[in-house]
């Protein structure tokens, strides 16, 4: 049974019969082909007949003689036929076909069809792809799931809090990889799943399509940064750590592969900003995770680092939000996230609980620096909420992950 993910489905469906190509992006095994099944069982409850949906999966090898742009574009005419009606086209993993958009744009002029793609590349449509294609298409960024869709996926009653909170660390634990519901409740079979994605999927992926020479050092790049989620990152000071254990590399070397795992979108880049000087700094940024169940897969569970986790959830869910994150630099102190959409801003620290005076200042001064008027949130796992500071708002987190948005 197809489980709904209710945010992307509704953007989905708002844009079905729109004259623009849609096109979404996300990590491999997100649920971009998941969310194509969800569109295609909605649009033959709306009447549309089997054979005017048109699917096409990359990832079969049965698709192999398709990856030409030529080939693909003549499969689709046929299937189409001459009978004028319209066709709703899905493709999965587009990217496997060279000079794609030439494809796309001339069923767009050539059909009378609705288009959808997927893709799992950051870049899929950067440079000159967004100038042959611009004014013709809309991008839609997918996540794996929120906890608001794993408590949907797992069947948990939000009514519920001692449930919810369970599956909270459970969350934390295994992430949100949509197919995860459907594995037995078994923490080993689980954690090679994952690790089946971090190996084959992640690691051969990004090397295969970026013809990496030294699997090993990506492999020593990505697990570094998993390990220091939400620090700031120095390649100089990396690279030096490689060289004193007899390895040389250069920095721009450790950006080069760095650049390679964003693209796969398996991290993401949160780049720092001068809330004084009202500008984006460069270097020193820091780094997230696509989901965390990989890391715990392959670190293991440090329940120590609960307050990086704590941290990688809500930049996601801000990302899922459809804001531009950024790490906020106040003088010489800091405030872990600034949100950006449009003209608005919000600004949040995050702490796994913040009992203690000492603990509390340390989250509330950054916050307390800042002379606008723009909102201002303290999210933690605290049970109680403390008064408004300031004007600076306090939230328990799963409160705050559990808020409904518009």
């Amino acid at each position: 049974m197809l489980k709904n993910r209710t945010i992307f489905e509704q953007k989905l469906l708002h844009l079905i019969d729109t004259p623009v190509i849609k096109i979404v992006t996300g990590v491999r095994r997100c649920g971009k082909s998941y969310l194509l099944k969800l569109l295609a069982g909605h649009l033959q409850k709306q009447g549309v007949a089997r054979d005017r949906i048109i699917s096409i999966d990359f990832e079969s090898i049965a698709n192999r003689e398709l990856t030409d742009y030529l080939a693909l574009y003549d499969h689709i005419m046929r299937l189409a036929g001459k009978d004028k009606k319209r066709v709703y086209i899905m493709i999965d993993e587009i990217q496997e076909v060279k000079d794609w958009e030439k494809a796309a744009r001339s069923l767009m002029v050539d059909l009378d069809c609705d288009l959808y793609l997927t893709g799992s590349n950051a870049h899929l449509l950067a440079g000159e792809l967004a100038t042959l294609l611009a004014g013709r298409y809309i991008e839609l960024s997918l996540l794996p799931l929120s906890f608001k869709e794993y408590l949907d996926f797992n069947e948990v009653s939000r009514g519920d809090r001692a449930s919810v909170e369970e599956a909270f660390y459970n969350f934390i634990k295994f992430g949100g990889f949509p197919a995860m519901h459907m594995l037995p409740d078994d923490e080993e079979i689980r954690g090679q799943y994952l690790k089946g994605i971090f190996n084959s999927v992640v690691l051969k992926d990004v090397i295969q399509r970026h013809d990496i020479r030294d699997s090993e050092l990506l492999e020593r790049i990505l697990i570094y940064l998993m390990e220091n989620i939400g620090n700031i990152f120095s390649a100089k000071k990396f690279a030096d750590y490689l060289k004193s254990q007899g390895r040389k590399v250069s920095t721009d070397s450790v950006y080069n592969y760095i650049r390679a795992l964003e693209t796969a979108l398996v991290i993401y880049t949160a780049r720092r900003y001068d809330v004084k000087g009202k500008k984006v700094l460069e270097r020193l940024e820091k780094y997230y995770l696509v989901d965390l169940g990989l890391r715990n897969a392959v670190l293991g569970n440090k329940t120590a680092d609960i307050s990086q986790a704590l941290e990688n959830i809500v930049y996601l869910e801000l990302l899922r939000r459809g804001n531009n994150v950024y790490v906020g630099k106040e003088g010489e102190l800091e405030v872990d996230f600034i949100a950006c959409s449009g003209n608005q801003r919000h600004y949040y620290q995050v702490s796994y609980l913040i009992e203690s005076e000492q603990t509390r200042e340390r989250e509330f001064r950054p916050l307390r620096l800042i002379c606008d008027n723009f909102p201002k949130t303290v999210i933690s796992l605290d049970k109680f909420k403390l008064s408004d500071s300031d004007g600076i708002e306090h939230m328990n987190l799963l409160d705050f992950l559990l808020i409904d948005q518009n």
